[in-house]
């Protein structure tokens, strides 16, 4: 589901809409700025996860298994 909304912008950056529309690296200005909204909305996640990592360490119950797996797994061809 999707919903339509207005938004302004500076010129500048509508020019850099355009132009990648026309150039053919994005397919719509709607599909640049949902990417730029994605792109942001994954960031702002990742600086979460930093100030827990930062907060409450990097251990948890998954590190034993993740060591054991490393020196244990066989990979086939």
């Amino acid at each position: 589901m999707s919903t339509q909304i207005a938004v302004r912008l500076p010129d500048e950056m509508v020019a850099f809409l355009d132009r990648s529309v026309a150039t053919g690296k994005a397919p719509s200005r709607a599909a640049l700025v949902a990417s730029a909204v994605e792109r942001e909305m994954r960031r702002l996640a990742a600086e979460q996860d930093a100030q827990i990592l930062r907060t409450q360490g990097a251990a948890d119950e998954l590190d034993d298994l993740v060591e054991w797996t490393g020196t244990h797994a066989v990979l086939e061809d």
